[in-house]
């Protein structure tokens, strides 16, 4: 994002992601119309809208569905899967396949699911899932399932939030221990709300 533009000053890049945002928001009200969205112009350039954007390795749509974010990890996934039956063919032991596995693989299969993990449609689950246990059958063991990993980092995340009232999200969370829409269930704040209510936690 640095230097992409130039002027006097500083520039804010809050506003560019924001405006970003915003452009997506827009396009995800109308997905089956072209209705034309009015520009955003940030320093004199105008903020282009895309369809798709990546931004920090994770993979972003007009639709705000996650769909090719979990396209992404899948296929990442599949490669590396590559390298981890090369090394069973070596005869590496199962410890250090699983390992490799955790760094590796599942490094990239679960890249930011706190976000979109509680997102993805069952079919996207399920792929990865089958991934997860193709990767399984090569160490000789069984893999713990990516809904059970997703609800297990989420609670953390939550939790570390919970205890950190410097965090950004600390006031949000704090305030929303309740739900107003389908789409607001399956997002990282209710979702990560939902966890804890059912877990042990709950009585802090």
């Amino acid at each position: 994002m640095d230097g992409c533009l130039h002027g006097p000053g500083l520039f804010n890049k809050r506003k560019l992601l924001h405006a970003h945002y915003l452009h997506c928001v827009m396009l995800a009200g109308q997905p089956h119309q072209t209705k034309s969205v009015e520009p955003i112009n940030i320093q004199g350039r105008e903020v282009a809208v895309v369809g798709q954007y990546k931004y920090l390795g994770v993979h972003l749509n007009s639709r705000l569905d996650w769909k090719d974010n979990s396209k992404a990890a899948y296929k990442k996934g599949m490669s590396r899967l590559f390298f981890l039956r090369k090394l069973r063919s070596f005869n590496v032991c199962s410890k250090l396949l699983e390992i490799f596995f955790q760094y590796f693989v599942a490094s990239a299969l679960y890249f930011a699911d706190v976000c979109w993990g509680s997102s993805t449609s069952k079919r996207d689950f399920n792929r990865i899932d089958k991934l997860i246990r193709k990767a399984g059958q090569s160490i000789g063991t069984q893999l713990e399932a990516f809904v059970s990993v997703r609800d297990r980092r989420t609670l953390d995340k939550l939790l570390a939030i919970m205890d950190n009232p410097a965090h950004p999200l600390y006031q949000t969370i704090e305030g929303q221990w309740s739900s107003y829409s389908n789409r607001l269930l399956q997002s990282f704040i209710l979702h990560s709300i939902q966890l804890h209510n059912h877990s042990p936690y709950s009585n802090r």
